[in-house]
């Protein structure tokens, strides 16, 4: 197993008997020769570290099933019109680390949401996967009483077409949030700064809220909506 010793900006540092990377296990031969090491001791040229890309780190270790933030970064996708910007503007977009971010992306991919060579939402699979799957492996968590952004039926489109109940709205937690309700988690922390800076991306998460936790009605019109959506904005 690969022996991770230290990792530094831009590069992982690994160092042992044998390196695990993208190329594979490579041997290296024993010597008594001693070498500097970057904190300032000396090692064995046996135990010469080997330098990889931190995201080929990154991408070894990375769980292999979808994150709650994947949603969010595939939902950025999709207001984008389908065009993947660089990793760094995502990361600032989302308020997300690009490391983040490019794990995302490549679990998305793994998924069959996201094209491999162009990471492109794909169409058919992101329209099945928000509207049939996403409610049972990212169910809604409700919290206490609390001050935030609006979300489900309660933040646009929904609320042009469903009137309020009398009951307090679903809202993210957010302390600069100018609606009292109930507490709604969101996908990740940083979704109520993100959703701010992109109307888009602010309708998109509301409506996978209205179908992760909505009633019925809700449900449908947001059903409706999603998939008039991803129509439009990946369309080839």
């Amino acid at each position: 197993m690969t022996n991770l010793r230290r990792v530094v900006t831009g590069n992982a540092v690994i160092t042992g008997a044998s390196r695990r990377g993208c190329c594979g296990t490579r041997s290296v031969s024993s010597s008594s020769e001693r070498i500097p090491a970057p904190d300032g001791s000396c090692v064995d040229a046996s135990d010469r570290p080997t330098c990889y890309s931190i995201f080929s780190i990154l991408e070894y270790r990375m769980p292999r099933a979808l994150l709650p933030q994947d949603v969010v970064v595939l939902a950025k996708l999709v207001s984008s019109g389908g065009t993947r910007p660089a990793i760094a503007q995502l990361a600032s977009d989302l308020f997300l680390s690009p490391s983040q971010v490019h794990a995302s992306l490549k679990r998305l991919e793994r998924a069959r949401l996201a094209d491999a060579s162009s990471g492109r939402p794909i169409l058919r699979a992101v329209e099945e996967f928000l509207i049939h799957a996403v409610k049972y492996v990212f169910p809604a968590q409700r919290g206490e009483t609390t001050r935030g952004l609006p979300t489900g039926h309660a933040a646009p489109p929904l609320n042009a077409e469903i009137a309020g109940s009398g009951e307090p709205p679903p809202v993210w937690p957010d302390p600069e949030g100018g609606v009292r309700g109930v507490g709604f988690e969101p996908l990740c922390k940083s979704v109520p700064k993100a959703a701010r800076k992109d109307r888009a991306l602010y309708e998109l998460l509301a409506l996978v809220d209205a179908l992760r936790d909505g009633r019925a009605r809700e449900r449908r019109i947001a059903e409706r909506e999603v998939s008039a959506r991803l129509k439009v904005l990946l369309r080839d």
